[in-house]
């Protein structure tokens, strides 16, 4: 087996010659465009992606720059594989630190195989673990990231998503702090979304849809509660793995229940089964926060310009005072919501309230 040092050296270089093969690729997307030889399916979703960057920066006052003015062919599927890993009885992530970016809470592979091979080691440690797919990253700004091939051709509504939530990332990004930069750029992108669809003529969710995301989310959360509770009690370490389990299988029981009647449900079925420390903390990393942003962005006037000056000034602060600001905001955003009622994990029966 390698020492940490080797296998250090090896994620650098494995990063290093994934991310220059993907520069090296870069085909301009405007002479794609004009080209006759270019697709007419791709055509189209170039020409969105154009559409989507002009909203970015003349609308979000997003840095939008040269990042995805060209489109980059993958050899296969996905851009790389990220890994995410948790302690047995924990809910925190293992935190993995790099120059310039500072610490963060997973780990990315542009080759499979190297991810699975850390995956199996972090399993052998006792770690929960899980390891996805990634379409797209953003490099924050270091080089300017093309579109992939890996997400070119989603609907326009989930390209525009990606995007503003990537280029998000090149306007504010705090080292260290997965959780504050992933549900800050996941606001940013939930905030513009409306406003994108309407002047685009694309319809909103249905209510069903978003129904059936919220009564997921409401299970996920219950499961997250229970699982800390059962983490912090003082029950030995074998009642602790037996009760860990008996929710996770409870969690499962209840979306099924849930879930009946539902179309189109593969996607929430398939976090559901894989649910395990590292799938909850993952949740948590890019959710958790949102509501937090999505109040300080109502408390800026709804001004771009000015809520970004205040993220900024957020993030400035000590971690710790940066914590307790954003739960208070959590808590202000918490206050003026409607209460969502949908079954939960506090009953034998999975339908009681939970809010």
């Amino acid at each position: 087996m390698p020492t940490a040092g080797c296998e250090t050296v090896h994620f650098y270089s494995q990063a290093a010659t994934g991310q220059l093969k993907i520069l090296a690729g870069r085909k301009s997307i405007d002479r794609l465009v004009v080209d006759g030889e270019t697709d007419a399916k791709l055509k189209l979703q170039l020409e969105w992606v154009r559409a989507i960057r002009s909203y970015a920066a003349g609308e979000l006052h997003l840095p939008v720059g040269s990042a995805y003015s060209e489109f980059t062919q993958l050899d296969g599927e996905y851009a790389l594989w990220n890994l995410i890993a948790a302690p047995e009885f924990s809910l925190s992530p293992k935190r993995w630190c790099y120059p310039i970016a500072g610490c963060a809470s997973y780990r990315g592979y542009f080759d499979k195989a190297d991810a699975e091979t850390q995956a199996g080691r972090l399993r052998a440690e006792g770690y929960d673990v899980y390891l996805g797919p990634v379409p797209a990253y953003s490099t924050l700004g270091w080089f300017d990231d093309p579109v992939l091939s890996s997400f070119v051709s989603w609907k326009p509504e989930r390209l525009a998503g990606l995007l503003f939530h990537e280029l998000a990332h090149r306007r504010v990004y705090i080292a260290g702090d997965t959780r504050f930069n992933e549900s800050f750029a996941t606001a940013v992108s939930r905030i513009a979304l409306p406003d994108w669809r309407r002047r685009n003529g694309i319809p909103a969710p249905g209510v069903k849809n978003v129904a059936q995301a919220r009564r997921v989310n409401g299970l996920m959360v219950a499961a997250r509660k229970q699982l800390q509770s059962i983490y912090k009690s003082d029950l030995s370490d074998s009642e602790k793995r037996e009760r860990k389990q008996a929710t996770l299988q409870k969690l499962r029981r209840c979306y099924r229940e849930a879930s009946v009647g539902w179309v189109e449900d593969e996607k929430f079925s398939r976090m559901i089964e894989k649910t395990n420390n590292a799938t909850l903390a993952l949740v948590s990393e890019y959710q958790s926060q949102v509501p937090a942003f999505m109040q300080l962005y109502e408390d800026s006037g709804r001004d771009w310009n000015a809520f970004y000056g205040a993220v900024e000034r957020l993030g400035a602060l000590p971690k710790e005072e940066r914590k307790a600001r954003l739960k208070a905001l959590s808590g202000r955003a918490q206050d003026s919501s409607k209460k969502v009622t949908g079954p939960s994990l506090q009953s034998d029966t999975c339908m009681s309230a939970a809010n």
